[in-house]
């Protein structure tokens, strides 16, 4: 039986009103399966033209559509937690104000939602200017043992990519304040809390690749970050001390390499989440 479902999608000043206008329209009005509802969380204060493109596509979409508009901008996870308690329905879609959905992806996705997973991601297509010109690929691993032990390692969902369900993100404490790392944290939570995850392995999302984005993915923030997510598994208890140690060394290291080097070890990783 087919269940409704949400689509959550964060808005903030830097973000493009012709990036969102095509992220919106390809995950609603294009899809072969659409949401029953949309919330756009508008974190903190936009410029003009977003809100002209907000006001659009919400007198415009296909199906019901809620701003939610913060006053401040907060960070995005606790943007996406005030979006799931806004959303009506306990299967909740995220997506990305600046990438674009495959027409089929919910159409795949759902099924495997309704047969009893808690967290299903997929596979996605990296472009940079031309969502038609494929420049990278991210295929995670598909099989819930597999999943698993790659969580202990690198995170096996790519963020814009999942759907999941609400109650499960509550029960573990929702995305929380940790920034730059606040989505494989709460994989690693819905893990131990024995969520029934799974991948598909047909990339669903093409991502946008903006200039700099692996450069982002160093210095010294991201190593603080790396680091601070590290001593939270262990203290969990979702890593061993000898995974910590590796974890520590590597993934650490990663921070700290040249961008060329890192461009090669994202696209192993095979999942990707925003920083």
């Amino acid at each position: 039986m087919s269940e409704p479902f949400s689509l959550l999608l964060p808005v903030w000043a830097g973000d493009r009103p012709d990036f969102l206008a095509a992220a919106f329209r390809s995950s609603v009005d294009a899809q072969h399966r659409r949401p029953d509802e949309v919330v756009i969380v508008r974190d903190g204060p936009v410029g003009a033209e977003l809100t002209a493109c907000l006001d659009e596509l919400v007198a415009s979409s296909p199906v019901p559509v809620r701003v939610l508009a913060l006053e401040r901008n907060v960070g995005l996870g606790p943007a996406l937690d005030a979006g799931l308690e806004a959303c009506v329905h306990d299967v909740v879609a995220r997506m990305d104000s600046d990438d674009v959905s495959e027409p089929q992806r919910f159409a795949v996705q759902l099924p495997i939602v309704e047969a009893g997973a808690d967290l299903v991601g997929s596979g996605l297509i990296e472009f940079a200017d031309d969502a038609a010109v494929e420049v990278g690929r991210r295929t995670p691993p598909t099989d819930p043992r597999d999943i698993a032990v790659r969580a202990r390692f690198a995170d096996p969902f790519n963020h814009p990519t999942v759907v999941l369900r609400r109650e499960l993100v509550r029960r573990v404490g929702g995305y929380g304040d940790f920034a730059l790392m606040e989505d494989y944290h709460l994989w690693a939570k819905m893990l131990m809390a024995g969520a029934r995850v799974a991948n598909v392995a047909e990339p669903l999302v093409r991502y946008r690749v903006g200039a700099g984005a692996y450069a982002r993915r160093g210095g010294l923030g991201q190593l603080r970050a790396e680091l601070g997510l590290q001593r939270r598994f262990r203290a969990m208890g979702f890593t061993t001390w000898p995974q910590f140690a590796r974890n520590v060394l590597v993934r650490g290291g990663y921070r700290l390499v040249p961008e060329a080097v890192r461009r090669l070890a994202s696209r192993r990783d095979g999942a990707v989440h925003r920083s």
